[in-house]
């Protein structure tokens, strides 16, 4: 069969569109407290998080959670610890070595203890998942208790590049034994102020 005849047979048994689901967004407690789901939640998938009382404290505290870090980019103003710096015009492949980055969480979600960070927070798409460790710092005040909210909010923002992250990377689809950094940080520190 040629293309034009494949493609015309394609569009002749198409299915009719079906309306979205109507979702009950009810289910949800909208008295659970958000701070405590999301740390129960971001430990479930294996990562971490430490409140602090003030923005002030967040160097102290990554120095006590990474003594041995010495490959350091900061993307956050607030922290001092970063060695090594990058741009926009940086070689994601110089970066392989890169013990610890530091990145701005926009949001979190309570759900399932993600955090939305945006390429407007830390440059190079690939920091976040090359790194050894990752670190989000993110203000208690920016999580949410579900996706459907947090969708709201992000559809209002400026078309750019951004991911949630939960928890460090892992897969146990290889022989079903589990691999943690096969895609990414081999841990997940959530810094909450």
């Amino acid at each position: 069969m040629s293309r034009k005849s494949i493609l015309n047979a394609v569009k002749k048994n198409k299915p009719e569109l079906l309306p979205l689901p109507e979702i009950d967004l009810g289910i949800f407690e909208e008295d659970v407290e958000l701070l405590d789901t999301f740390i129960d939640n971001l430990k479930f998938v294996g990562g971490q998080a430490i409140q602090l009382e003030a923005i002030e404290q967040i160097d102290a505290e990554i120095k006590k959670l990474y003594p041995n870090a010495s490959k350091i980019v900061s993307c956050i103003k607030e922290s001092k610890l970063g060695t090594i710096s990058i741009s926009k015009d940086t070689d994601p492949h110089t970066l392989e070595a890169i013990d610890l980055a530091i990145i701005k969480g926009e949001l979190a979600v309570a759900e399932n203890g993600a955090v939305w960070i945006s390429e407007n927070d830390f440059t190079i798409r690939a920091l976040p998942f090359i790194t050894n460790d990752l670190i989000l710092v993110v203000s208690k005040n920016d999580i949410y208790l579900h996706m459907h909210h947090v969708y709201e909010v992000i559809s209002k923002r400026d078309r750019a590049f951004g991911v949630f992250i939960s928890g460090p990377s892992k897969t146990a689809d290889i022989e079903q034994c589990l691999v943690v950094g096969a895609h990414g940080a081999m841990s997940l520190t959530v810094l909450i102020v």
